[in-house]
Formats: structure tokens, C-alpha cells, sequence
């Protein structure tokens, strides 16, 4: 796995055909036009608290990873956020998988934050609907918040401990 920067002009292509499937439903773009898209990551890329990285497996996108300081954040309007969050988003591509991908991605993602020994508590914000998110934040160990109302949806909160992230 590698993972670097979204170039919001040089990947929109790519990005707008993964976030506008039904299937991304959860994402929250699928009606978006490519303009749209374009505007979404050039307006997180303008931003010092949120960031977007493609990550690749053998050289191919395989994910968008999100992360972002919950206290520059509305999600941080409905929670006490505690020094060392940081909040995180998943998206993966549609394609083959092999036993084990999911967890091997996520592994990578997880590490590639953590390195920053700043990091002391992961927190994602699924929504209430989406089962397999939810499920995915409990086996990692994460453990569950209240549901909140972020307006365009209503979520989970989960936080997971570094401590569960690196076990």
C-alpha cells in the first residue's frame, strides 16, 4: 500500500466515478457533478485541519482516506473533544477482493496516522444506517458514542483508543 496527497484536479475522473456509484450512497455525493467534486477536495486541499489521500495497492487507487482535527470540524460541535482526536473517513473502491484486504488497508491507513505519536484517539462518524461501517469501528475495537445529528446526516459517533488501534 502507499497512500499520498488528492490532487483535486488531477484525480477528479477517478474520484467522481467511485463517490457518485449508489453504493457511495453513505459518502454523500452520488448527485454531485464533476464541478462539484472538484470544489470539495479543492476546498479540503485549502484547509490545514482536513486532508484527502488516495491510497493505492500495487500501484492501483484502491481508497480515499480522510482525516481531519475534529475541533475545526462540526463533528467536534457535538462532542467534547479531547487533545489527540482525530477524525477519520474510508472510502474503497468497487473491485475484487481478497480475504483479508479490508483489514490489511485499514491496517495501513491506522498506521500511517498513528505514527504521529500526537494521535492518542481515532474517532469516525459513520451513519446510523450503514451497518457495515459500524460493525468494521467495533471489531477494530472502537468504542461506541452517542448518535448525533449532523444536518445532511444522522451518525454514530465511535471512538477508537490508540492503544486498541495498534493491537
Amino acid at each position: 500500500f502507499s497512500m499520498r496527497p488528492v490532487d483535486p484536479v488531477g484525480d477528479l475522473d477517478l474520484i467522481h466515478a467511485w463517490v457518485t456509484q449508489e453504493r457511495a450512497a453513505f459518502w454523500g455525493m452520488t448527485d454531485k457533478t464533476p464541478e462539484q467534486v472538484r470544489e470539495v477536495y479543492a476546498f479540503l486541499d485549502s484547509l490545514e485541519s482536513h486532508h484527502a489521500h488516495l491510497v493505492h495497492h500495487d500501484g492501483a487507487p484502491v481508497a480515499i482516506f480522510q482525516t481531519y482535527d475534529p475541533q475545526h470540524d462540526p463533528v467536534g460541535e457535538a462532542y467534547p473533544v479531547q487533545a489527540g482526536d482525530l477524525g477519520v473517513h474510508l472510502f474503497m473502491a468497487e473491485g475484487p477482493r481478497v480475504p483479508g484486504f479490508t483489514q490489511a488497508l485499514l491496517a495501513f491507513a491506522l498506521g500511517q496516522v498513528l505514527a504521529d505519536p500526537s494521535v492518542r484517539r481515532l474517532v469516525g462518524e459513520p451513519d446510523v444506517l450503514n451497518e457495515k461501517s459500524r460493525a468494521r469501528a467495533l471489531r477494530l475495537g472502537a468504542e461506541e458514542g452517542p448518535e448525533i445529528d449532523l444536518g445532511w446526516k444522522r451518525a454514530r459517533l465511535f471512538f477508537l483508543p490508540r492503544e486498541a488501534a495498534l493491537s
